[in-house]
């Protein structure tokens, strides 16, 4: 089913290239993983013609889905799940570009779509532009880039005036139970961006970090998975002043690697 879909779509004019990622590019996948599957185009594909070839395979639809990436996500008839997203192939080059060649960190996830492209799966390339972008893009780490993601994430979570430590100290004082699992999202989402950068790896995402994490990184902070134990631990007990001191602690040991 997922073959006659991707055929279908490969015959569409602005196609240029289909990737395939998540745990199906790889080994780890099993008969339920889900589809994760990138079409790289030169304009958008109208709605109905999508609709019309995914309905033809999927009993149940969302078409147009922009709450993040925009795509389609769908339940094919056997019950598997694909998540179709569709990507300007100029545009995610440059998105790329700014973050390999331009040393561009961000706030979090700095090097997620990077990572994307070197560990998708290219199924379908028209005119090979995008197996030529990812072999473009498969460098070593750039050491510009390591410095500046690791600035900017110990500024995000320790030093400026609006640093996630203090913003997390002013929500627990407020007993502020909404804005303390928001701050501390946050401050985590810098964290391992940190540490994916001071390992020179690329972001994998959201999922599975702290395994992740002690997998393929050989530079941790002490104590790693205790110390973000005992963070979750105290978000919510009544002496949430031990969340503080689990921050504290937590930069303290990140601190001490650089």
């Amino acid at each position: 089913m997922i073959d006659k879909i991707l055929q279908e779509i490969a015959k569409l004019d602005c196609v240029e290239g289909i990737a395939i990622g998540g745990s199906r590019a790889t080994d780890t996948y099993d008969k339920n993983s889900d589809y994760d599957v990138y079409v790289y185009v030169t304009e958008q594909i109208d709605e109905t013609i999508r609709k019309n070839i995914l309905s033809q395979y999927c009993n149940d639809m969302e078409i147009g889905n922009a709450y993040w990436e925009y795509g389609d996500n769908c339940i094919m008839n056997d019950g598997i799940e694909i998540d179709m997203m569709y990507r300007n192939l100029q545009d995610f080059e440059k998105t790329i570009e700014n973050v390999v060649v331009r040393c561009q960190a961000a706030n979090a996830y700095t090097t997620c779509m990077w990572h994307n492209l070197l560990n998708c799966k290219i199924v379908y390339d028209k005119s090979g532009k995008l197996d030529k972008m990812q072999k473009r893009f498969t460098v070593a780490y750039p050491q510009e880039l390591k410095k500046a993601i690791i600035k900017r994430q110990m500024e995000l979570m320790d030093s400026t005036l609006s640093a996630y430590k203090l913003q997390i100290a002013k929500a627990v004082k407020r007993n502020d139970l909404v804005s303390i699992n928001h701050r501390v999202t946050e401050f985590l989402a810098s964290y391992f961006d940190f540490i994916f950068a001071l390992n020179e790896k690329t972001h994998s995402g959201e999922k599975r970090l702290v395994e992740l994490c002690k997998k393929n990184c050989s530079i941790l902070p002490k104590d790693f998975e205790q110390n973000i134990n005992q963070l979750f631990s105290h978000m919510y007990c009544e002496n949430k002043e031990q969340l503080l001191d689990d921050i504290n602690r937590i930069l303290q040991n990140a601190k001490q690697l650089l």
